[in-house]
């Protein structure tokens, strides 16, 4: 049972490739639904000091997507920040940098997932107060995936869909490097790595993209 949580010790021997590779070895504990046993309470107790968490991971909001079950973290490991549609702007840039440059995490995790309500709505142009504008962040997915997908393009073709999460998993990730000179020098000199992928609502399995 572990009661420990991560130290500055251990945060500072761990690569960008440790962490990657302990995320997905974490996902893949959740598939087999052999979830590390943890006190919580010890941890609780143990993180009151301070936080050395490995990673940042930028998600959506979906209640189905529980991040820290989804990669077999707990209290300490990762930092998230979640908004519909998984998209960087200037808050959520902040909170990453803080994340890697002030709080040492390793890794930047920009993470998608199969059917995302925010996505169909961007391919059907939904206008609806403050959605509306939070939606234009990801219509540039959209038209990239038009140029890509042939058919409907709006939430009835799956596949355009499907084409647009991974999409706007990519784009945000060259923007986050676009807009962010702090992290996109981080990962020029190796200290961390901003990475990708899609999380399957059937199977549970996070792919990279």
């Amino acid at each position: 049972m572990r009661n420990l949580a991560i130290n500055k010790e251990a945060q500072d021997n761990l690569t960008p490739s440790n962490v990657l590779e302990n995320l997905l070895e974490g996902n893949k504990r959740f598939r087999n639904n052999t979830l590390e046993t943890v006190d919580y309470n010890a941890l609780v107790k143990d993180t009151v000091g301070g936080q050395y968490p490995k990673a940042v991971v930028l998600s959506c909001i979906d209640s189905r997507v529980p991040v820290e079950q989804v990669f077999d973290q707990t209290i300490g490991d990762i930092f998230v920040a979640r908004v519909a549609g998984n998209f960087e702007n200037t808050d959520i840039l902040g909170s990453l940098e803080y994340s890697c440059a002030v709080a040492g995490s390793k890794l930047v995790f920009v993470l998608g997932h199969q059917s995302c309500g925010a996505v169909k709505a961007a391919c059907d142009g939904v206008e609806l107060g403050n959605i509306t504008a939070m939606l234009s962040n990801i219509v540039p997915a959209v038209k990239k995936s038009s140029e890509e997908i042939t058919g409907e393009a709006n939430s009835n073709n799956k596949e355009f869909v499907a084409k647009t999460v991974a999409n706007n998993v990519l784009l945000t990730m060259d923007r986050i490097r676009e807009k962010s000179g702090i992290l996109q020098e981080m990962e020029d000199n190796g200290e961390i790595k901003i990475v990708g992928g899609v999380y399957s609502l059937e199977t549970g399995e996070v792919t990279m993209l």
